[in-house]
């Protein structure tokens, strides 16, 4: 049974004084972030920098991040440089990060940022928001972090800390609103600094599966620890993931090249590359094999998107007449890795031993 949780005039408001001062002591060290030492001093964050991490970290972890943020700020280290960047090249990089659609956005804000702001991205959230990939909690991100606007961050950590300190007896999606407004409540002078602390504190201290109530600077407030913070949040009910199904089609040279294409513009995995595949269906079919020829089969790979899991059955051949394919190109296997390939075509490519 779910512990009840105290009424809701018994709440006492965060504490943000303790919880910088943990801040100050406990920061986690991260590329894009300049340190709570750094800041005393009056060094700035780079909104390109924090933007570009914030776009990164959706939907993927810290440790994921890491890699790929040091070659997107090696490649392009300014705003500018990324958005004279040729798409192609950003999608490069970016594959097998997900979530395809934010490359591209990300490279649209850039060229929106040096076009109609002279290359310096905006002071405040509500100016963020209009550009191209930009969302409620990127826009507080980068206006808090970068600029001490006083706007409340709100990302997965975040609402993990607060389920347990109001000891929510609803799924987080059902009190955002609730959430957003406790933070705002308290959010202090040092906006950035109290945004990433909160951050810093779901990563570390009040994570998914553990709770060090000892060490947190919110403990004296939490309700849930006065009951089970585990307990906390409240699991939403999560529908069905459907399945579905599709063939996969490597064909090689005599070379040994593999014939590769661009995908549609629009769509999932939009202007990504991949080999020839089939559409991917809700029943099992036959492979429409893209050229009559001795095809060899080499089992299945099983990919999860957020909204479906594909079960790709994957075959290969070596196409005698190389010619007759002229909706894409043929690739160099050792140059595999300047290819645009998101993971589950990687995944293909694999099974067909390349």
């Amino acid at each position: 049974m779910m512990p009840k949780p105290p009424p809701a005039q018994q709440v006492i408001p965060l504490d943000s004084d303790a919880v910088l001062a943990w801040y100050d002591r406990h920061a986690r060290t991260l590329p894009w972030r300049v340190s709570p030492a750094d800041r005393a001093k009056g060094v700035r964050p780079d909104p390109y920098r924090v933007w570009l991490s914030e776009i990164m970290l959706q939907q993927t972890t810290v440790a994921t991040v890491g890699d790929y943020y040091a070659r997107f700020t090696a490649l392009w280290p300014t705003v500018a440089a990324l958005s004279g960047a040729i798409l192609n090249d950003v999608l490069v990089e970016w594959a097998g990060l997900g979530y395809y659609a934010r490359a591209r956005n990300l490279h649209a804000c850039a060229q929106t940022v040096v076009r109609d702001h002279t290359g310096t991205f905006p002071d405040s959230a509500e100016k963020l928001l209009t550009l191209p990939g930009v969302g409620p909690y990127t826009a507080a991100a980068v206006a808090a972090i970068s600029y001490d606007e006083r706007v409340a961050v709100v990302d997965g950590n975040v609402d993990r800390v607060l389920a347990r300190y109001l000891a929510l007896p609803v799924p987080v999606r059902d009190a955002k609103d609730l959430i957003r407004h406790t933070v705002q409540a308290a959010v202090p002078e040092r906006s950035g600094d109290f945004a990433q602390a909160l951050m810093d504190l779901g990563a570390t201290i009040c994570a998914p599966r553990a709770a060090n109530c000892l060490l947190c600077p919110l403990s004296q407030g939490c309700a849930g620890r006065r009951l089970e913070p585990l307990a906390f949040p409240v699991k939403a009910e999560k529908p069905e993931r459907p399945t579905r199904y599709g063939h996969a089609f490597i064909m090689r040279d005599a070379d040994g090249d593999v014939f590769l294409r661009s995908r549609p513009d629009k769509g999932l995995l939009a202007k990504m590359t991949e080999p020839p595949v089939s559409d991917w269906v809700s029943a099992k079919s036959e492979p429409d094999f893209p050229v009559a020829a001795d095809w060899r089969h080499h089992g299945q790979i099983v990919h999860v998107f957020t909204h479906f899991r594909l079960e790709l059955e994957v075959w290969s051949v070596t196409v005698a007449q190389p010619e007759a394919l002229a909706d894409g190109w043929w690739a160099d296997p050792r140059r595999l890795d300047a290819e645009a390939l998101p993971t589950v075509f990687r995944k293909a490519l694999a099974a067909a031993g390349l």
